[in-house]
C-alpha cells in the first residue's frame, strides 16, 4: 500500500457497507498509516539498544525477561517510534511534500487529526515507568522524550541547526542506558555512553546525505547540507572512529566490532554505490552489529 493510499484510507475509511464496516475500515486504515509512519525498518534503532543494555547489565538469565525489561522493549519497539517519527512528520509536512522518500518507503503526513493525539499518548505512557524504574534511569528516559520532541518541534527544532541536529541524535542510545540502569540500578560506563552517542551522531548524519538536495530546496540547513556529501562522509567516519575508540577503552572486542561503521563509510565514499541505496543497508547492518554485541553480553552471563 502506498503512503498516499494509506493516508486516504486513514481519513475516509471504507466508503461502502454499514457503519460498523466503515468504522472498522477507518480503524484499519489509521492503524496501517501509524505503522508506516513509525518506520518499521528502523524499529530496532530504538529497541535494539534496549537488548544490548539488558544483556550487559544482567547477571542472571532471570533478569533478562523481567516485566520491566519486557515493557521497555515493547515501548521502544513501536510506541516510541510513533512518538519520534510522528512529531517529525507533523512539523515537516511542508518540507516532506518535496521529499521522494515519502512517496516510496515512508508515509507523507496529510493532516490527520488523530495523529497528534496518538503521538501525545505515546509521549505520556513512558512516564508511568518512572514508578518502577530506579532513579539512575530517570534522566535518560526524560532525555529521550525531551530530545525526541525538541529535534523536530519548535522552538528548539534542532534538526534545522547544523551541529545540534547531529549531537541531539544521541537520543537513540538513551533506551539502552535506561535498560542498563533498570536492570543494574547504576549508570553504564561513561565511555560506553560516549561511544554510543558518537555512533548515533554518525548514523544520523549519514542518513541525512540523501536529503541534502530536498533540504536545500526547502531552505533547511543541516550538518549534511553545510558540509556537502564528501565532507559529510568524513564527518561520519570521524564520529564512528571515535566511537570505536571509546568502546575499545571499555573492551577491545567492542571496539573491533564498531570498526565496521567507518569501514563501510569508506566503501560507500570510494565506490559508485548511490548513497540513497546504501542508506537502506543500515537497518540490516545495525541489526547484525547489535546481535553480535548482545550475544557477547549473553555469553558473559552463561559462562558466569
Amino acid at each position: 500500500m502506498s503512503a498516499d493510499s494509506t493516508t486516504a484510507s486513514g481519513e475516509s475509511g471504507n466508503g461502502g457497507g454499514d457503519g460498523n464496516n466503515g468504522g472498522i475500515g477507518r480503524f484499519r486504515g489509521e492503524l496501517s498509516y501509524l505503522l508506516t509512519l513509525s518506520r518499521p525498518r528502523f524499529w530496532l534503532y530504538l529497541a535494539g539498544p534496549v537488548l544490548v543494555g539488558v544483556a550487559y547489565a544482567a547477571e542472571t538469565t532471570g533478569q533478562l525477561f523481567s516485566p520491566v525489561t519486557v515493557a521497555l522493549f515493547a515501548y521502544f519497539l513501536v510506541p516510541a517510534n510513533v512518538f519520534l517519527y510522528g512529531i517529525n512528520d507533523v512539523y515537516d509536512r511542508e518540507i516532506d511534500a518535496e521529499n521522494p522518500k515519502k512517496s516510496e518507503r515512508e508515509a507523507r503526513y496529510g493532516g490527520q487529526r488523530y495523529v497528534p493525539v496518538v503521538v501525545a499518548l505515546c509521549a505520556v505512557v513512558p512516564l508511568s515507568f518512572l514508578v518502577v524504574l530506579p532513579t539512575a534511569a530517570w534522566p535518560w528516559l526524560v532525555a529521550f522524550l525531551v530530545l525526541g520532541a525538541a529535534y523536530s518541534a519548535p522552538p528548539a527544532r534542532f534538526k534545522t541547526t547544523p551541529g545540534l541536529d547531529s549531537v541531539s541524535n544521541g537520543l537513540y542510545v538513551t533506551p539502552g542506558i535506561v535498560a542498563y540502569a533498570a536492570v543494574s540500578g547504576v549508570q553504564p560506563p561513561v565511555l560506553a555512553i560516549l561511544g554510543g552517542w558518537l555512533w548515533a551522531m554518525g548514523m544520523h548524519t549519514f542518513s541525512a546525505v540523501p536529503d541534502i538536495e530536498p533540504d536545500r530546496e526547502a531552505g533547511i540547513r543541516t550538518t549534511a547540507t553545510v558540509l556537502d556529501e564528501n565532507r559529510t562522509y568524513a564527518y561520519c567516519g570521524a564520529c564512528w572512529l571515535a566511537s570505536a575508540a571509546a568502546f575499545a577503552a571499555v573492551d577491545y572486542r567492542l571496539g573491533l566490532v564498531m570498526l565496521a561503521y567507518p569501514a563501510l563509510t569508506a566503501v560507500v565514499a570510494g565506490s559508485s554505490v548511490a548513497v540513497d541505496r546504501a542508506y537502506w543497508w543500515f537497518p540490516a547492518i545495525n541489526t547484525v552489529v547489535g546481535a553480535v554485541l548482545t550475544i557477547g553480553g549473553l555469553l558473559v552471563i552463561v559462562r558466569g
